[in-house]
């Protein structure tokens, strides 16, 4: 890997008259997340230009939208799309729901920081500020519990009875106690959710997501549904969001774009794998059957994981 050749080529490319896309393609999908950092700032040094903004007045549409997102710091990239999510016309709950629920406490505590430095207020003030009732008392909860440990106490899960405590405000009772799904399910404790969801079906008979959908609807039941299942399975989630990205009219780009980006140097083989279990098509022959151009070359590129 040399950054000074790649920044050249990456000159190269956009230099003249016409844009030559595939150079383009080629030289930043071989590269991963921090090696295109490092492209960036060799640009900056060597040529004295902006690689971001030389891209943005070459590029254009979704495919424009792709290239960016590879070439945005990984934390950076969730920053953003958590603004463009609160702040646009309407609030993309989607979006928030799936960088919430999926990211680890590490991240989430990252993502805390660089969005403080870079707006210059809270994540919790804008998601207070653009949300309401109990989806924002759950997003919030996501998005500041990041400070608890990920490890696995023994002593706390036996101590209290939480499936007992879940079984009576959901199932047991006419009416349902939203706080009490949501202090628990949004602990992110992984190894001690899944004993409660274990426990929590030989208590109720029924599957904890099954219970989930009845008693709760609207943003609060996919926000809830989307921490069982980053739980349960992660990738099976990512292939879920990937599918209703694509599936029927009509594509949901910035979900596709998104997920695509954001998972392609972490578990996409994994993705790929629950994509074909799930619905019997590969990923791959999704995107070619929904996009087109230069967008679909990119992003079949990043399937390649």
């Amino acid at each position: 890997f040399n950054p000074e050749q790649e920044a050249q080529a990456l000159r190269k490319a956009m230099k003249g008259f016409g844009t030559d896309e595939d150079a383009i393609i080629d030289i930043l999908t071989k590269l991963n997340v921090s090696q295109r950092q490092q492209v960036l700032i060799t640009y900056k040094s060597t040529i004295g230009r902006d690689l971001i903004a030389d891209l943005k007045s070459e590029l254009s549409g979704n495919f424009e939208q792709v290239i960016v997102a590879m070439m945005t710091p990984t934390t950076m990239y969730d920053v953003h799309e958590l603004r463009r999510a609160l702040k646009g016309a309407g609030t993309d709950e989607g979006c928030l729901i799936e960088i919430l629920a999926s990211r680890s406490n590490q991240e989430i505590q990252r993502i805390n920081e660089s969005y403080k430095l870079q707006y210059g207020r809270s994540l919790e003030d804008d998601i207070v500020s653009d949300t309401s009732s109990m989806f924002r008392r759950v997003l919030v909860s996501l998005a500041t519990d990041a400070v608890g440990p990920e490890v696995f106490s023994l002593s706390f899960t036996f101590s209290v009875p939480v499936f007992k405590c879940l079984y009576e405000a959901g199932e047991k009772k006419w009416g349902t106690d939203e706080v009490q799904f949501m202090s628990i399910l949004c602990t992110r404790n992984r190894q001690h959710l899944l004993m409660v969801f274990d426990v929590y079906r030989s208590i109720a008979n029924k599957d904890i997501t099954d219970s989930i959908k009845s008693e709760m609807s609207g943003d609060l039941e996919d926000a809830l549904l989307a921490v069982v299942k980053c739980v349960r399975n992660k990738p099976a989630y990512f292939a879920e969001r990937l599918y209703k990205s694509m599936k029927g009219l009509g594509t949901d780009d910035s979900t596709l774009i998104r997920v695509m980006v954001s998972r392609s140097e972490l578990d996409m083989l994994e993705i790929r794998r629950e994509f074909l279990t799930m619905y019997g098509k590969s990923l791959h022959s999704f995107i070619k059957g929904d996009c087109s151009g230069d967008y679909r070359k990119v992003l079949l590129r990043l399937c390649g994981g």
